[in-house]
C-alpha cells in the first residue's frame, strides 16, 4: 500500500477507484464498502484509493467537544487498511478550510483533480463538504459533467452486517469484548509504550508490563480483567511511501487489567499486562495488545491477600479460555 500524507503529494491516476471516511475502526461495515471497492477496481482493470482525514474531522469542528474516543489511532488503522489490501491510502490534514470546500468545489478540487477519480464507491449516509451538505445525489449529479461512476452500498446491506462506530464504543465501554470484537472483525487493540510501575506486581508474583497508550483521544474499555494477545512491534512513523503489513514475529498470551487499583491507592487509570511464560525486558518497546475474554469488572478488596486469591483464580480462567496449561 502506498501512503500520502497530503493530498498534494498524490499524482492523479488513470483509473483511480475511491472512497472516502474516517474509517475509524475500519470494523465490518467498513469491511463491506473496502470489499466493494476493491471489486469494482478489479472489473475496470482500476486501482483502489482510499481518502481519510487526520485528525478527526470532529476535533477540528467542535475543538470543545473532547467526548469523542476512537477505536484505532492512525498507525492501527493504517495497518489494517493495508491489511485490507488497499493500493493507496491518503491521509489528508483536515482542516476548517478544508471542510469549507462546497460539495462541487470538493468534488471538482479534490475528487477529480487531485485524485483523478474514476468511481466512487460509498456507504449510504455518506456526507462531505461544507456543513456535511454533500450527498450521494450531489455525486451522481455531477458525475456525467466530471467523468466519473458513482456505486452506493445500499442501506440493507450495511443494517446485515448491523454494526457502526457507535454500537462498538458502547460495547467496549460496558466491557462486552466479544460483541465489539464481533463487530469489528478482528480483537480490538490498544498500542503503546511500556514503561516502568511501581513494581508491586512483581512483588506479589504478578510482573506487569505497564503500558503507555501512545494516542490520547484512544477509547479505553471498561475497567476489569481480560484475557489478552500481546506482541512486540517495531514503532512505524507514518510518511508518504509504501507501506507493507507484518504480522509480528511473536504473540504471548496474558492476562490485561485496566483501572485505578482500588485497593492499592485508587490513584489513577494503570493498564497492565501479565504475560505468560515471559520474562525478557520489553522497557521503552512498543506493545500492541489484543483484547480477547472480558473476565470481571475492577473491584475493591478488604486485603491484598483477598486479591491475591482472586488474581490466581482470574489467572486460572484466562488460562483456560486461551488454552494455556496450567
Amino acid at each position: 500500500m502506498k501512503i500520502y500524507r497530503d493530498l498534494e503529494d498524490f499524482i492523479p491516476l488513470d483509473n483511480a477507484v475511491v472512497t472516502i471516511g474516517t474509517f475509524d475502526g475500519v470494523h465490518v461495515g467498513h469491511q463491506k464498502i473496502l470489499s466493494t471497492l476493491k471489486e469494482c477496481a478489479s472489473h475496470i482493470n482500476g486501482e483502489t484509493v482510499l481518502l481519510t482525514f487526520f485528525p478527526h474531522p470532529r476535533m477540528i469542528l467542535h475543538p470543545e467537544d473532547d467526548s469523542l474516543k476512537l477505536i484505532s489511532d492512525i498507525e492501527e488503522k493504517v495497518e489494517l487498511l493495508a491489511k485490507a489490501g488497499i493500493d493507496h491510502l491518503i491521509i489528508t490534514p483536515f482542516t476548517r478550510d478544508f471542510s469549507n470546500q462546497s460539495p462541487e468545489e470538493y468534488i471538482r478540487e479534490v475528487l477529480v483533480g487531485k485524485i483523478g477519480t474514476k468511481k466512487i464507491v460509498i456507504g449510504y449516509d455518506h456526507r462531505f463538504g461544507k456543513d456535511r451538505s454533500g450527498t450521494f445525489q450531489d455525486l451522481l449529479s455531477h458525475a456525467d459533467i466530471y467523468g466519473y461512476a458513482v456505486e452506493q452500498i445500499p442501506e440493507q446491506d450495511i443494517n446485515d452486517v448491523a454494526v457502526s462506530s457507535t454500537k462498538i464504543r458502547e460495547a467496549l465501554i460496558k466491557g462486552d469484548i466479544k460483541s465489539a470484537n464481533s463487530y469489528l472483525g478482528y480483537p480490538f487493540q490498544l498500542t503503546g509504550k511500556v514503561v516502568r510501575g511501581n513494581q508491586l506486581g512483581r512483588n506479589i508474583g504478578y510482573p506487569t508490563a505497564n503500558l503507555q497508550v501512545r494516542e490520547p483521544q484512544k477509547l479505553i474499555p471498561a475497567y476489569g480483567i481480560y484475557a489478552v494477545e500481546a506482541a512486540i512491534i517495531d514503532p512505524r512513523e507514518i510518511t508518504t511511501g509504501v507501506y507493507e503489513h507484518h504480522e509480528p514475529k511473536r504473540v504471548i498470551k496474558g492476562m490485561g487489567y485496566i483501572g485505578t487499583r482500588p485497593t492499592v491507592d485508587g490513584v489513577g487509570r494503570s493498564i497492565e499486562i501479565h504475560l505468560f511464560d515471559f520474562d525478557g525486558d520489553i522497557y521503552g518497546e512498543q506493545l500492541r495488545v489484543e483484547f480477547l475474554h472480558f473476565i470481571r469488572h475492577d473491584q475493591w478488596f478488604e486485603s491484598m491477600q483477598e486479591m491475591i486469591e482472586q488474581m490466581a483464580a482470574d489467572e486460572r480462567r484466562v488460562k483456560e479460555l486461551l488454552g494455556v496449561s496450567h
